[in-house]
């Protein structure tokens, strides 16, 4: 094998010795400029070595930076260029005479060691050399942020050029001013008082503005402002809930269907319509369906018997698609067009329930904006104080209405006054009051036609199993076995006197005529 050459260790290891001594001599000199330490504490065979470097090139550089602090006008090392000789050349006897003033900063010389600190930071920070070191300055540190130098071409002569005999004239401006302003303060107190003494007359105060029109002057005397407690409540539109309702009575004559429709049906009867109805509750509280759906439903069927005449095989297809349009005007979430083909047992097929849907459509216009009663109820139930006793029955005798044909003529807002005035009754909660009257918009002498024929409904036997096993639960607070034994015990003293009769035997008497 070929002899390799390899380096004498020892001199690798003087190598490495000599780069590591002279790296370590730089790297401590530029740590000592960057973290400011005095180099007056170094020990003096390094500051020597610096001095003599220095002194070697200060001789050079003089010439040419006095030539450009000269041009620039920088007058910041008057007293430190002593070694290039050209102290004369760059002092100005109008910026040496500034020092003369009594300013509090002396200037102090520094030697060739702290020169190389003031180049070592100027190395580092790019900026001049300081104008002045205070006393308490080290030679190392570097003062605060202060604003940079002007050009003093410009600026020095100008505040050279104020004179101090100016300063006592100034002095006396100073003590005058005060003086004439307080002069003239107490002749503005004088001028202002007779108008202070009028100006609260001319401006009325806040209060008397705000009692001028009071919130409750429009509601008739003895009845509580209920919105007002919701105006902080933007889903209660409390500012526009009058004249909501105002509509929704306006509205109502529109959507009344015929009461004597069944007498232009040739295959159906009173009875009928009762056992669909029945059904379609049944249906409703298989779907968990809103109450809105189901008073909706019940309305499109009667508007649209009270425009055609619908055969007997006929009647349980309008109803289950009148539930299926009211699921898709109320509901968030409706069924899907199966489950009501399902719940039919499969006796229409969706074709059949999809063109009956355009059927009734296009026989009501289109127009399903119906008032319904479950907002009249909560309306009155708010004059209530929401009692949730009372609102349970109040939605159980409301729907009432929907099963028996008597209640047809009236309309939905009637009904709600009627079902809370008796739900009220029968769990004792007082009397019908000037707000609870305002609100649900009937006095006790109109409720009373209403009131009369729920509580002969309730007198009567059950024929509406399905209506009856609904609220009859925990959920609804037994409401139906509840207010039927009430009626049992009360029946007589609202004239129902053949209570004994069912419902479904009174379809051969007017409906005037009936109780």
């Amino acid at each position: 094998m070929p002899n390799l050459r390899t380096r004498n260790p020892r001199s690798l290891a003087n190598e490495n010795d000599e780069n590591s001594t002279a790296t370590t001599t730089r790297m401590t000199r530029a740590k000592a400029a960057t973290l400011h330490v005095d180099e007056l504490s170094m020990p003096a065979k390094t500051m020597q070595t610096k001095k003599t470097t220095i002194s070697t090139t200060t001789a050079a550089t003089a010439a040419r930076t006095v030539g450009k602090r000269n041009a620039l006008g920088d007058v910041s090392n008057v007293t430190k260029v002593e070694v290039a000789g050209t102290k004369k050349a760059i002092a100005k006897p109008g910026l040496v005479s500034k020092a003369a003033q009594p300013s509090g900063i002396q200037k102090k010389t520094t030697t060739a060691t702290s020169r190389t600190a003031t180049t070592a930071r100027r190395a580092l920070s790019n900026k001049e050399p300081n104008k002045t070191v205070g006393p308490s300055a080290g030679a190392g540190t570097i003062p605060a942020k202060r604003k940079p130098p002007p050009s003093t071409s410009k600026l020095a002569p100008i505040k050279e050029s104020a004179p101090v005999e100016n300063e006592p004239a100034r002095k006396k401006i100073h003590v005058e001013e005060p003086e004439k302003k307080k002069v003239s303060r107490t002749e503005a107190k004088e001028n202002d008082a007779p108008s202070k003494a009028v100006k609260p007359m001319a401006e009325p105060p806040a209060p008397v503005v705000r009692d001028v029109v009071p919130v409750q002057s429009v509601y008739p005397p003895g009845v509580k402002d209920l919105d007002t407690e919701d105006l902080e409540d933007p889903l209660m539109v409390a500012e526009y809930a009058t004249e909501i309702f105002e509509y929704l009575r306006d509205l109502e004559c529109k959507s009344v269907p015929n009461p004597q429709y069944m007498s232009h049906q040739d295959d159906l009867e009173w009875k009928t319509r009762g056992i669909l109805i029945d059904w379609l509750i049944e249906v409703h509280t298989r779907f968990h369906l809103l109450p809105e759906t189901l008073f909706l439903a019940v309305n499109i069927i009667d508007r649209f018997l009270s425009e055609k005449v619908v055969q007997l095989d006929r009647l349980q297809l309008v109803g289950i698609t009148a539930m299926f349009v009211a699921s898709k005007y109320e509901e968030v979430l409706s069924p899907h067009i199966a489950n009501f083909r399902h719940v039919a047992d499969d006796g229409f097929t969706e074709a059949e329930i999809l063109s009956a849907e355009r059927f009734i459509l296009s026989t009501l216009n289109y127009d399903l904006s119906y008032p319904n009663p479950m907002n009249f109820l909560r309306r009155i139930s708010k004059a209530d104080n929401y009692d949730i006793q009372s609102r349970t029955l109040g939605k159980y005798l409301m729907e009432i209405s929907l099963l028996d044909h008597r209640f047809m003529p009236y309309r939905p807002s009637h009904v709600a006054a009627a079902a809370m005035y008796l739900a009220r009754l029968i769990l004792g909660r007082g009397e019908w009051d000037k707000t609870i009257a305002y609100y649900a918009g009937y006095t006790e002498e109109e409720i009373e036609p209403v009131f009369h024929l729920m509580v002969d409904y309730l007198a009567r036997p059950v024929i509406h199993e399905a209506f009856f096993k609904k609220y009859g639960s925990k959920k609804f607070l037994k409401a139906s076995i509840l207010t039927r034994q009430w009626a049992k015990k009360n029946a007589v003293l609202y004239g129902v006197v053949d209570a004994e009769i069912p419902l479904d035997k009174l379809k051969d008497r007017p409906v005037d005529q009936l109780p």
